[in-house]
């Protein structure tokens, strides 16, 4: 399988909000094979916790702002690791220690990676 349309529309908005954010290390993964309730991983990371807040915030308006309501979100109040679940794309903006430790791209190593790149430059 390969991630729909609409969740590659909203990996392009979440990516761009997260890179305006100062989101670093943006990884994006088709998870739509092994998982049958979303198509998209998105991975980011931020500085420092008020770092991660703002961009999961700023993730969170953009979607917002094009019809694209979170259904789920956890680790907020934190700021280490905010899962933003908006049905086939969740985004996990992590703090930089939070990543490295779990690891997630090794989780998903078997997933193909979406460009991001070109993903930021469509929107400058």
């Amino acid at each position: 399988m390969t991630a729909s349309g609409q969740a590659l529309d909203s990996l392009a908005l979440a990516a761009r909000a997260a890179d305006s954010k100062g989101g670093e290390d943006l990884v994006a993964l088709d998870v739509s094979g092994p998982l049958p309730f979303t198509d998209v991983f998105l991975l980011v990371t931020g500085n420092s916790e008020r770092n991660v807040v703002a961009m999961a915030d700023g993730v969170e308006d953009v979607l917002s702002e094009a019809g694209v309501k979170a259904l789920h979100r956890e680790g907020h109040d934190a700021g280490r690791w905010i899962l933003l679940d908006f049905g086939d794309l969740v985004v996990h903006v992590f703090h930089r220690e939070e990543r490295l430790y779990y690891g997630l791209e090794r989780l998903w190593s078997d997933c193909p990676a979406v460009p991001v790149a070109p993903l930021l430059a469509a929107g400058s």
